[in-house]
């Protein structure tokens, strides 16, 4: 290409110019994802249900609703939880872009396994992992997910060609040699254990979250040894890697058991979080205990626990958006020096789960920094 040849559409930008550029989880947020509620399906039944669903009461729904819509009036209530979430974060200032349609009720396939159908674009989190000016597609550990990131294929595509990275993980197999045989999952007091094997690279990107120059993943239903150690590879040397134990009977991402707050601020679940790693104690961070969740527990559940409470979204270093209702965390919040913005979410918790999950930052004003 010769220095006066213009930019075609399917040449990037300099880099430079990079629409991406987010390296914590709360420098002053500019622009993020958002996930749709619509055509929403409930995840149809696979080899890694038993391992993610916390309910085994839950298990029989799955088995005999998976691949079908969710009750239209669900669907409904979820859609106003979302809405109220974009609408707080457009007030202030922030740039809300969302994934498109997709027709998750086609039956999908791949070498050695089939479903009849993908499941949703509620929770970019899991999907896209992204670090200073990069977005990596993660290599999910769900089936019933693996096409999931057609979902943002338009967006990642335009933030390319505005001049950011992005880039694909290994895309898995998830044939039978992925997954452990007549996997059980583990009990309270049993020693932690994954049904994952170590057959190929497996993380979803919210298996991971972010401290400026430390990156911190714990191994879950989504994650293995492999997954991590790929990604120590792909992100040195700007990145350091470092997993955390966490100890929960069906672990699944990292940001409903350890969520670096603010520069000094740890939330950590009070039992999930096994061992909050040493660099924090000797950085003088202050680890703050989330408290028990005020949810009913009559409300009906899915997808996650009662401690989605925790999943937040930090608008910057002070303020943060959490679940209306949640009136011991927002105390906590106010008493930690936090300034908490209140949103009904506890009816897309139903389906799906938190702030966190159901958005993904794209741009924060910050730079690169080592905070430990």
């Amino acid at each position: 290409m010769s220095p006066s040849e213009p930019l075609s559409a399917d040449r990037p930008a300099p880099a430079a110019a990079s629409p991406v550029s987010t390296f914590t989880e709360w420098d002053p947020l500019e622009e993020i994802i958002v996930g749709v509620v619509e055509d929403a399906l409930i995840p149809p039944w696979e080899t890694i249900t038993p391992a993610v669903v916390h309910d085994r009461a839950q298990w029989p729904f799955f088995k005999a609703e998976g691949g079908r819509r969710w009750p239209a009036e669900m669907l409904r209530k979820a859609e106003a939880d979302v809405e109220a979430f974009v609408h707080i974060l457009e007030a202030e200032g922030v740039t809300v872009r969302r994934p498109e349609r997709f027709a998750w009720d086609q039956p999908i396939a791949a070498p050695g396994w089939s479903l009849p159908s993908s499941c949703y674009a509620l929770m970019p989190r899991d999907v896209l992992l992204v670090i200073g000016d990069q977005i990596i597609e993660a290599p999910m550990g769900w089936r019933s997910r693996h096409f999931e990131h057609h979902a943002y294929k338009s967006l990642c595509k335009e933030y390319f060609r505005g001049g950011a990275r992005w880039i694909s993980a290994p895309r898995p197999e998830l044939s039978d040699a992925s997954y452990k045989p007549d996997f059980v999952a583990m009990e309270k007091g049993e020693p932690q254990r994954t049904i994952l094997t170590e057959h190929e690279p497996l993380f979803d990107a919210a298996d991971a979250i972010k401290c400026g120059r430390d990156l911190f993943i714990a191994q879950s239903s989504c994650c293995n040894s492999f997954g991590i150690e790929w990604l120590r590879r792909h992100l040195a040397p700007d990145f350091r890697v470092h997993e955390v134990e966490v100890h929960d009977t069906h672990p699944m991402h990292i940001d409903a058991t350890f969520s670096p707050l603010a520069p000094g601020k740890l939330l950590v679940h009070p039992e999930r979080c096994a061992k909050v790693p040493d660099l924090f104690e000797k950085a003088g961070w202050d680890v703050l205990v989330c408290p028990e969740p005020d949810m009913p527990l009559t409300h009906p559940m899915y997808n996650c626990s009662r401690w989605i409470s925790m999943n937040v979204v930090m608008l910057d270093e002070e303020r943060v958006i959490v679940s209306r209702g949640e009136e011991r965390l927002i105390a906590a919040f106010k008493k930690w020096g936090f300034t908490p913005i209140e949103c009904p979410f506890y009816d897309f918790e139903t389906i799906g789960g938190g702030f966190h999950c159901a958005s993904v930052d794209i741009r924060r004003r910050g730079t690169l920094q080592s905070y430990l």
